[in-house]
């Protein structure tokens, strides 16, 4: 469905942010982008969504592929209307319009298929019922998220694209955001989920990617991905057979094994 082949990515013609970066997401399954702050997780969004040149951004090498077609550089409108939907990280939700307003903008190009739209994210998102008049500004960071995914579900898209949507999340709050993107893709629409929470990514992933300073530095079957030590210590904060918990604080880029970035 989604190919993202070699991809270079400058901003302000001076910063090379992703370097030669290659990922995958094939039709009907769920992809895990993982990396801590700075990785380039939010600029690959940006490179795959036509978002680039607002950011002053520019890809300089590679390509994007979605459903065979070339995409690369496209408008984001019309990547909109080719399927893909992305939920940006910190909501970007519209404060002062009400819940059903915030809806009824996601379905913009989506027009014939409001009603049906708006029948899904409902009985996805029961609690977004009772507030659909609230002003969603005043709701909680919770039914925030769940508006911002709601809103990019009103597109129908063939691809949803989920920028660190438990940032800011309390636990319970997370597992519930978790479930609902499991059933989501169990609706048909493949996710490209992007997060710095590796237990909660990987947990629901069927394939898991790792970048490092613009890099995939590692790739692979999910389990497998968190059982590795390395993913196990800069990731799930573990260190050692024993399990110990480690701050990341202590966790130093040039004391990492060369092993990671082999």
């Amino acid at each position: 469905m989604l190919s993202v082949e070699n991809l270079e990515f400058v901003y302000n013609d001076v910063v090379l942010v992703l370097r030669g970066i290659s990922l995958q997401v094939p039709t009907g399954k769920i992809v895990a982008l993982l990396g801590a702050n700075g990785a380039g997780k939010t600029t690959t969004v940006r490179a795959i969504t036509g978002l680039a040149a607002v950011h002053e951004g520019d890809i300089t090498k590679g390509s994007v592929q979605f459903e065979g077609a070339d995409i690369t550089g496209r408008d984001p409108s019309d990547v909109v209307r080719l399927g893909i939907s992305q939920v940006m990280e910190g909501r970007r939700i519209f404060a002062e319009l009400t819940v059903l307003e915030n809806l009824r903008a996601g379905a913009y190009t989506n027009r014939a298929g409001m009603s049906a739209s708006m029948d899904r994210v409902m009985a996805l998102f029961p609690r977004l019922v009772e507030k659909r008049s609230a002003t969603a500004g005043y709701l909680s960071g919770g039914e925030q998220q769940m508006l911002a995914i709601g809103r990019a579900l009103m597109q129908n898209p063939k691809l949803l694209i989920l920028d660190e949507p438990s940032l800011g999340l309390a636990p319970l709050l997370v597992k519930q955001i978790r479930d609902i993107v499991v059933e989501i893709n169990q609706q048909g629409t493949s996710v490209l989920l992007i997060e710095q929470n590796a237990n909660m990514a990987l947990s629901i992933a069927h394939h898991g990617y790792i970048m490092e300073t613009g890099k995939m530095v590692m790739d692979g079957d999910p389990a497998k991905l968190l059982k590795d030590e390395d993913v196990q210590e800069f990731y799930l904060g573990l260190h050692g057979d024993e399990g110990d918990r480690k701050s990341f604080r202590d966790v130093k880029h040039y004391k990492r094994r060369k092993r990671w970035l082999s």
